[in-house]
C-alpha cells in the first residue's frame, strides 16, 4: 500500500485569474445590468410635452409665439399641446410661404378639437397659425424648430403632419421631462441599492 502525499502547500493564484474571481464577475454583471438600466430609464424620460404659450398665456391672440418658442429646445419625439376654445380658434399646419403671408388658402393639417397634440417626429421647422380671419395677422402663429437631441445621430428631415385631435393623457407643463428624468434617476438608485 503506497502512502498517497497531499500537497498542504498554499495554492498561488495570478493576478489575472484573482481579477476573474466569481465576486468580481458578478459585480461586473451589476454593473452592465445597472448602465443598461439607466441607459432605458434615461431614454424614456427624454421626451417632454410643451403647452404652447405656457406658463403665461395658451393659443391666443395675447401671446408672444416668437418669445415663447424661441425661449424652448424642441427635439424628436416631443409633443405641443394646442389648447384654445374651439368656438374661436383653431390650428392649422402650413408651409413657410403661408406662415409669411399668413395664408389659410392649403393648410397641411387642420387642427380643432380645442385640445391638439402635436408629436414632433423629426428635425426640421414646422409652422401653425390660426386660420380663423385676422388671428394670424394679429401674431397668432408659432415656427417651431426641431433640432437633434444629443443621442440622436443621423438627423431625418421633417415630413408631413404628425398630429392627432385625441386629447393628452393629462395635462402637463413643461417641466413634465425634468419631473420624468428626476423619477427615473429615483428608480435607477433604488435598482442600484437593491443590487448591493
Amino acid at each position: 500500500i503506497s502512502a498517497q502525499r497531499i500537497n498542504t502547500a498554499p495554492v498561488l493564484q495570478s493576478p489575472l485569474l484573482a481579477l476573474l474571481s466569481v465576486p468580481t464577475a458578478m459585480t461586473v454583471m451589476r454593473t452592465i445590468l445597472l448602465a443598461v438600466a439607466a441607459m432605458a430609464i434615461l431614454s424614456t424620460a427624454s421626451a417632454a410635452i410643451y403647452n404652447v404659450g405656457e406658463p403665461g398665456g395658451a393659443w391666443d391672440l395675447s401671446t408672444n409665439y416668437g418669445t415663447w418658442a424661441s425661449s424652448r429646445n424642441f427635439h424628436p419625439s416631443d409633443q405641443i399641446i394646442f389648447k384654445y376654445s374651439p368656438q374661436a380658434h383653431d390650428v392649422l399646419e402650413v408651409s413657410k410661404a403661408d406662415y409669411d403671408s399668413c395664408s389659410t388658402a392649403s393648410p397641411i393639417a387642420t387642427l380643432n378639437s380645442g385640445n391638439d397634440v402635436v408629436s414632433l417626429t423629426a428635425t426640421g421647422t414646422r409652422y401653425f397659425l390660426c386660420g380663423f380671419p385676422g388671428h394670424c395677422a394679429g401674431g397668432m402663429k408659432v415656427k417651431i424648430d426641431v433640432v437633434p437631441s444629443s443621442s440622436s445621430s443621423s438627423p431625418a428631415p421633417a415630413s408631413g403632419p404628425s398630429a392627432s385631435n385625441a386629447p393628452p393623457p393629462a395635462p402637463v407643463s413643461a417641466a413634465t421631462s425634468m419631473e420624468a428624468t428626476g423619477f427615473g434617476l429615483a428608480v435607477l438608485l433604488a435598482v442600484a441599492s437593491l443590487m448591493a
